[in-house]
């Protein structure tokens, strides 16, 4: 009896591994797969500079829809276990994937929001209508008090955005001197009244956003001027220093980076590119679509290489040190919402399909990492391409968290340059590369190297050639399921989830990998 008991505790506690290795098991058997393709890598071990800065990893988190309420905030008085009304699973689950840095309040409701709506009292707080977002009351219960209590609960760094498109340069003076002056002023002393009485720490601050649209649809010229008039006004208080972000270009408007980096370089640490990678092209819908709209939509995320190696090249012209960093602080697929749900509120369901969005768009990032050093996905609750999903107390999450979970291998971490020689994935007359890459050695010497196969139905035979480096032993998760449409749900919260890899063996020069369709792999070389 006890041996069988031992024996019972014992398949318990392997479960989610034993389910994993079914699910990829049934995905194989459910998915055909085609010939495999052969690929080569070159991994220069002995050849890393730059590093990956962690806030590559970043979120944004907007007033909009449910991610902000319902999302992080439930409130004091609610049901759902929660600290000073931020909910602790969320918190939890963002802990986990090491969340480095978050973006606050918009998005387009940062240039119609008024941040003294948001302090003092909660039940004395004057309510506005969200215009951009659904037309709903905002009562402005989660303000900056409670914004920088959610940062300090996750360790990570406090990203705001300041109203340049509706508001004064007094304004967001007061805002900044409010948040990180010490010492005696009306500004700072109405802080220590509200309940805090040192100064938090600020270093990164938007001046306006997406101003050639919902920021108040400025020509570059004229937002250059504005930018750095109120960029003089955003102080720096004691010790603390602010690292000032500019509106940068939409997507290839690559003129607004030039005239940006011509006239307000000077004034800028940081240029903001947004970019979202959109959806299928026969179907919007986030978890019903053929490999039509498969392949339409990892193409589109593939531009986001181009369109970083373009704005950099622009850069480097005006600021060959890269000193002025490039701050992608809006990405992501953005699907049509889910039936039933409120148009204005961009809730949508999470994929596999956007799990491989993220792999190669990180890679991407990764590989650019001498000029990008700040990322921020949107968004990172219930809106758009979330990690997590909540209903009332249930929470999930998606497959977008896991490949963020797997990634933070990467942080910090020094880049190696990698050559990927592959096949194309080929659908009707056009082609894109079947295979995205990006390798790292962390502080203790260990490297990682995160590979997606974008190809839903062909697995990938890769060779890999590590120079300046001899592998002892390697090992590794996979990202898959069966289905391209695979999520997981509240009644199915683990339908998709990372499972160990033991397709990757070392050899004399590297490591060999059968990458399976339709996959993301990360490999730990030892």
């Amino acid at each position: 009896m006890i041996r069988t008991r031992a024996f019972v505790l014992s398949c318990l506690r392997d479960l989610p591994l034993l389910l994993a290795a079914v699910h990829l098991l049934t995905a194989a058997e459910q998915c055909p797969a085609a010939a495999p393709t052969a690929a080569k890598l070159t991994i220069h071990a002995d050849q890393g500079k730059a590093a990956i800065n962690r806030n590559i990893y970043g979120h944004f988190s907007e007033h909009l829809g449910r991610c902000v309420y319902e999302g992080y905030w439930v409130g004091p008085d609610s049901q759902i276990p929660n600290t000073r009304g931020i909910r602790n699973d969320v918190v939890a689950a963002l802990k986990k994937i090491k969340i480095p840095v978050l973006r606050w309040p918009g998005g387009c409701f940062a240039d119609e929001y008024h941040w003294r709506d948001g302090i003092g009292p909660r039940e004395r707080r004057p309510s506005m209508i969200n215009t951009h977002w659904g037309g709903v009351v905002e009562n402005n219960h989660f303000g900056t008090h409670e914004f920088l209590d959610l940062c300090e609960q996750l360790g990570c760094e406090p990203y705001i955005c300041g109203n340049l498109g509706s508001g004064t340069i007094r304004e967001m003076q007061d805002w900044v001197e409010y948040i990180t002056f010490d010492g005696q002023s009306p500004v700072a002393n109405e802080r220590r009244k509200n309940g805090r009485e040192a100064p938090w720490k600020l270093k990164y601050f938007g001046v306006g956003n997406e101003n050639w649209g919902c920021g108040g649809n400025m020509r570059v010229e004229y937002y250059a001027d504005q930018y750095r008039r109120y960029a003089t006004y955003v102080r720096n208080f004691g010790d603390n220093r602010v690292f000032k972000i500019a509106c940068g270009p939409n997507g290839g408007d690559y003129k607004w980076t030039e005239v940006m980096m011509q006239v307000a370089a000077r004034q800028t640490a940081g240029l903001a590119l947004h970019y979202y990678c959109g959806t299928g092209r026969k179907s919007r819908s986030a978890t019903k679509f053929d490999e039509g709209d498969w392949f339409h939509q990892l193409r589109s995320a593939l531009r986001m290489d181009e369109l970083v190696a373009k704005h950099s090249k622009i850069m480097d012209q005006y600021d060959p040190q890269k000193r002025v960093a490039l701050i992608v602080d809006e990405w992501g697929a953005w699907h049509a919402v889910e039936p039933g749900t409120n148009p204005g509120f961009l809730y949508q369901q999470n994929t596999l399909r956007d799990a491989l969005v993220a792999g190669i768009t990180l890679n991407v990032f990764n590989r650019h990492c001498d000029r990008v050093r700040m990322a921020n996905i949107a968004q990172t609750v219930n809106v758009l391409q979330a990690m997590i999903l909540t209903d009332k107390e249930k929470m999930i999450l998606t497959p977008t968290y896991h490949v963020f979970d797997l990634y933070q291998v990467h942080h910090d971490a020094t880049l190696l340059p990698a050559d990927l020689e592959c096949a194309d994935y080929q659908l009707g007359d056009a082609a894109i590369p079947g295979l995205s890459v990006s390798a790292s050695r962390d502080k203790a010497g260990k490297i990682h190297v995160s590979i997606c196969n974008l190809n839903p139905s062909a697995p990938a035979e890769l060779t890999c050639d590590l120079r300046g480096a001899r592998v002892s032993s390697i090992s590794g998760h996979i990202l898959t399921a069966a289905a391209m449409t695979a999520h997981n749900t509240f009644q199915q919260p683990q339908a998709i989830q990372p499972a160990i890899f033991t397709a990757a063996k070392p050899t004399p020069n590297g490591f060999t990998a059968t990458l399976p369709p339709k996959s993301v792999v990360v490999l730990e070389v030892k």
